[in-house]
């Protein structure tokens, strides 16, 4: 079992920035590739963002390319999405993911967390 618990989501203006951080525990983390997902109210869940294990292959959505980056630290069992330049099209809440399959992690994931809600006001 993985389990995660996402930090950091919160109210923003539009062209603000937001930082969720997402700590694991259980497994050993560095096997993981680790993602972010969001849900928008009366939408389904999308891939927002996926880095591997090592940390050296990421991808991100074509909507936050250029705006957001996913970093991971293996020493303290946490990733990270950095958002800048945030639009009111970005608020949902945001799941962190995990799972050994780094593809897969694009579409789905075998550990979620709780979810954090990210406002972006216009």
């Amino acid at each position: 079992q993985v389990q995660l618990v996402e930090s950091g989501g919160g109210l923003v203006q539009a062209g603000g920035s937001l930082r969720l951080s997402c700590a694991a525990s259980g497994r050993t983390f560095s096997n993981y590739a680790m993602g972010w997902f969001r849900q928008a109210p009366g939408k389904e869940r999308e891939f927002v963002a996926v880095i591997s294990w090592t940390g050296g292959n990421t991808h991100l959505a074509d909507s936050v390319k250029g705006r957001f980056t996913i970093s991971r630290d293996n020493a303290k069992n946490t990733v990270n999405l950095q958002m800048n330049s945030l639009k009111p099209e970005d608020t949902a809440v945001y799941y962190c993911a995990a799972d050994q399959n780094y593809t897969i992690l694009r579409r789905t994931a075998k550990y979620w967390g709780q979810g954090t809600q990210v406002t972006v006001s216009s």
